[in-house]
């Protein structure tokens, strides 16, 4: 299982850096087997990536980024490239966020690029796909869903498990105050898992397949129990170093002994 945490636009320096020491002071309080069998990750604004990289190098949460630029270098200003990322740190990065579509008209053909070219630098993608709350109405969501895997993932190889993420957000139930049931956010991971499976085979069964349609530590517990949901991609609870903790717990528990 993985849970991640997506910063989003928030914290200045100085609070970030005080989140991650906090949180990194939490996994030595826990000690080793307390997530043993969990991943953990994070993913800062881009200002904060190096500094909060050497704050968590003793312990074993992983950096990620919330973005990437698809071309390898050149005059984009403002953009930030794979290569900028992996020497800052980096070992993941958000691609697709929901956030990232609407509020700046990305497109699954753009997502596509950047899952390449951040493959190209070994960094691994965690592909956000998901629905409108329209969408859903209208019966809609699993045809979204497809139609969002085949434009990110059209041609792109996965050799094994460790090669993409991928982060369903039901757009309906972010920042919200909704919440898709653990029958709901099963339904649509299972229908992810069958997609990846029929494109790449036997690799696709260990894919990690997170939720993330604000996970929180009081209804973790019962969406991790699904047998799809093998993790969380989470907002407003990664910023209090104790809720992300809790939430990697209940993912803990939920990993067989």
């Amino acid at each position: 299982m993985l849970i991640a945490g997506n910063w989003k636009m928030n914290t200045d320096l100085p609070g970030g850096l005080a989140l991650a020491r906090a949180l990194a002071a939490g996994v030595q309080e826990a000690g080793e087997e307390a997530f043993a069998d969990v991943d953990l990750a994070v993913c800062p604004p881009y200002v904060h990536l190096s500094g909060i990289a050497d704050v968590l190098a003793d312990v074993p949460v992983a950096v990620g980024a919330q973005n990437v630029h698809a071309e390898e270098e050149g005059a984009y200003t403002g953009e930030i490239s794979a290569a900028m990322l992996t020497s800052a740190g980096c070992t993941h990065v958000i691609v697709g966020h929901s956030e990232r579509r609407e509020a700046f008209g990305e497109t699954d053909a753009d997502v596509r690029a950047k899952i390449v070219q951040a493959r190209s630098h070994g960094l691994v993608p965690i592909l956000c796909v998901g629905e409108t709350i329209e969408q859903r109405r209208a019966g809609n969501a699993a045809a979204v869903v497809r139609r969002q895997l085949d434009g990110a993932l059209d041609g792109v190889d996965v050799d094994t498990a460790d090669d993409l993420i991928v982060a369903y957000e039901p757009i309906w139930a972010i920042g919200t105050g909704e919440t898709a049931t653990p029958e709901q956010a099963q339904e649509m991971h299972a229908l992810i898992r069958r997609d990846l499976t029929d494109r790449f085979g036997d690799p696709a069964a260990d894919v990690e397949i997170l939720y993330g349609g604000s996970m929180k530590r009081h209804n973790a517990a019962g969406l991790l129990r699904q047998p799809d949901v093998t993790g969380g991609l989470v907002g407003g609870a990664s910023l209090t170093a104790d809720h992300f903790l809790d939430i990697a717990r209940h993912a803990a528990a939920q990993v067989p002994a």
